[in-house]
């Protein structure tokens, strides 16, 4: 080997030794912490509660499928009244976590609870940055449910048919324009089969009612469709008073988780409203 050959030989043998003196130096340093990801703000979707021990374990399971559609979200149930865990409960829980937190209610259309009971929850912890999602309303994704319970009941629609879309009832006149136009997306989503709105309590016309006018108009064949996020009462009685068949409450349909995290996300855009 040549002299410069030789020197150029040495010099890398240096420079390898530096950097892996150097490599070892680093290795002992202490890395850089990851910078933490924003929270999302918790869904607590919020139930009105039942006596039936069916009506919690199938909003459970709902929930399990809402986690499955977003993987790491806080997603937590809360009731109303008659099961825990109860709203207040709940709130009070966030707010010591210093979490922010959108309610979703597990409600068809605006009422009492949607705008009076869900507010004042939300005043009662000042503390908690929080907000009032919509109800679940007239949307694709809840007519779609409300079809294939139908089909899983065994609907196949004929001349003659009709359906009755049986809900809980209020007597605020918003939650009774909302279930309309359910019923007319419905229908319309049946082919054109008249579908009339009946109600388990508050307000008229009850299921029994629904199904004489359907009668009238020459349909003979009704069917009752539920209107009911889970089993309870006002679910059994609107079935039981079904001529023909009734479909099952939407409990846990994949359309319904999607809808839960679609008015999740509405929410979320928006500032918390005044409480």
């Amino acid at each position: 080997m040549t002299e410069p050959d030789s020197t150029l030989a040495n010099a890398a043998e240096l420079l390898g030794r530096i950097t892996e003196q150097l490599g070892a130096q680093l290795g002992h340093l202490p890395l850089p912490k990851a910078r933490p990801r924003a929270t999302a703000p918790a869904l607590v979707a919020v139930g009105h509660g039942s006596r039936d021990p069916r009506a919690r374990a199938t909003l459970n399971r709902l929930l399990d499928r809402v986690r499955e559609l977003r993987p790491g979200l806080d997603v937590r149930l809360a009731h109303i009244e008659l099961n825990a865990p109860l709203l207040d409960a709940t709130l009070a829980d966030l707010a010591a976590e210093g979490r922010e937190a959108v309610l979703v209610p597990l409600l068809l259309a605006p009422g009492h609870h949607v705008t009076h009971d869900l507010p004042a929850a939300l005043a009662a912890v000042p503390a908690l940055r929080a907000r009032v999602a919509g109800p679940l309303g007239a949307h694709p994704l809840l007519v779609e449910a409300l079809a294939d319970r139908l089909a899983q009941a065994g609907w196949t629609s004929r001349r003659g048919d009709g359906v009755v879309l049986a809900s809980a009832g209020s007597r605020d006149p918003r939650s009774g324009a909302e279930i309309r136009r359910i019923a007319a997306l419905l229908g319309e989503r049946l082919g054109g089969v008249p579908v009339v709105p009946a109600y388990a309590s508050a307000t008229a016309p009850t299921v029994p009612d629904a199904v004489r006018t359907l009668a009238a108009r020459g349909r003979h064949r009704v069917a009752v469709a539920s209107c009911f996020t889970a089993p309870g009462l006002f679910a059994s009685r609107a079935a039981a008073d079904a001529p023909w068949i009734a479909s099952d409450p939407l409990g846990a349909h994949p359309a319904l988780a999607r809808l839960l995290l679609h008015r999740y996300e509405m929410a979320r855009v928006r500032e918390p409203a005044a409480v």
